[in-house]
């Protein structure tokens, strides 16, 4: 067990060097290959509110033959205002399938071409 502050900080860093590892090897899965992507609609509830950008990170439940089965909503900013869109668009992409269920998150940005 360390005692001193040069062990600890020994230690610590270890920790990181582990957590970076650890991060390297989640992110080390391959996202599945999209086939068909649909854009999502701008908003005009957006454009009434006077908001020209935004973004939402989603996840995607993906059926064994590709097929989005489930959207879920992580995160939005601003919140709300482009889930619909978002939903209804992911909803009708397609991805390659590998006979198993997949999840796969992926942030999508939006911005006015006004």
């Amino acid at each position: 067990m360390p005692t001193s502050p040069s062990s600890l900080s020994q230690w610590s860093r270890a920790g990181l060097g582990l957590l970076s590892a650890l991060l390297i090897a989640t992110s080390a899965v391959a996202a599945p290959k999209v086939l068909k992507k649909v854009p999502p609609e701008f908003p005009s509830a957006a454009t009434k509110k006077g908001v020209t950008s935004g973004s939402v990170k989603a996840q995607l439940q993906i059926g064994p033959d590709g097929k989005v089965t489930d959207v879920v909503i992580l995160e939005a900013a601003p919140p709300k205002l482009f889930d619909k869109a978002v939903i209804e668009a992911l909803m009708d992409w397609r991805f390659e399938g590998n006979g198993e269920k997949q999840t796969h998150e992926l942030k999508l940005v939006f911005n006015s071409e006004d």
